[in-house]
């Protein structure tokens, strides 16, 4: 456990009570509930469209739901007043990198560190190398994003992200923009992230990690939880016709 500002508690758990969520007359998110343990890894896979990245953002408090009830760390996030108190205790990976293009490895690291938590650099530099290393970036703290291929470039960024010390770990479709033969050493950091575990909820079409790292696998379909269960259970005997259909073509692809 660790303390915001004020002195509430910050876990490492989520839970999800009727939540909603419409983009114009397009409901995105319809009466979801769902609940992630300390230390689970929780897969959502879907279609695109079918609701997942959008719940991950309302998760990681990039979004807002509409109604309903989000718990993130026993933080409610759908009390506005109290949702900010997440921040610095989340840490959220993209499909696009978003490194910033004329700072190194350990400038993009390090900048959170000294801008928003007020870290001196040096106390800020051994902070970023010991997160670089933790990905197997440790020999690349002076390259620039230029200089690194995408999957370096990914594992910088987790880097970033596992700098401030996260209780809960977002990933957003963390592969899909990386050529196949560097989806590996991304999922691999991903994995020992499990290992140690560390609560993680990741969007992926990753199949492979989803069978051998997830605690749980989630299929949603059209904004509404379809069928969720361990993998076995989801992705080699799935019971709803959408998630044997979905599952069906990737397998095929």
């Amino acid at each position: 456990m660790t303390a915001t500002a004020n002195g509430a508690t910050i876990g490492s758990n989520v839970q999800l009570r009727a939540v909603t969520k419409a983009f114009g007359a397009v409901e995105v998110l319809k009466n979801i509930d769902l609940e992630v343990e300390d230390g689970e890894v929780v897969v959502l896979i879907g279609a695109s469209g079918s609701g997942k990245s959008t719940l991950l953002r309302i998760m990681s408090g990039l979004e807002t739901a509409d109604s309903g009830q989000v718990f993130v760390g026993g933080i409610p996030m759908h009390e506005p007043k109290r949702a900010p108190e997440i921040r610095g205790h989340v840490g959220m990976v993209f499909q696009q990198f978003n490194l910033f293009p004329h700072l190194n490895a350990m400038g993009n690291v390090t900048l959170a560190l000294r801008k928003v938590l007020k870290m001196s650099t040096n106390e800020a530099e051994a902070v970023a190398l010991k997160a670089l290393t933790r990905v197997g970036m440790q020999d690349r703290c002076e390259n620039y994003p230029s200089q690194l291929s995408g999957g370096q470039q990914q594992r910088v960024a987790i880097a970033r992200a596992l700098a401030v010390n996260p209780r809960i770990m977002f990933f957003d479709e963390a592969t899909s923009a990386l050529d196949p033969e560097l989806v590996g050493e991304v999922t691999s950091v991903m994995r020992s992230l499990a290992t140690e575990g560390m609560t993680m909820v990741v969007v992926t079409h990753e199949m492979g990690f989803a069978q051998r790292t997830a605690d749980r696998v989630v299929f949603m379909d059209d904004g509404v939880i379809a069928e969720q269960g361990t993998p076995e259970q989801v992705l080699q005997n799935p019971q709803h016709p959408r998630t044997q259909q979905f599952l069906a073509r990737v397998f095929e692809a």
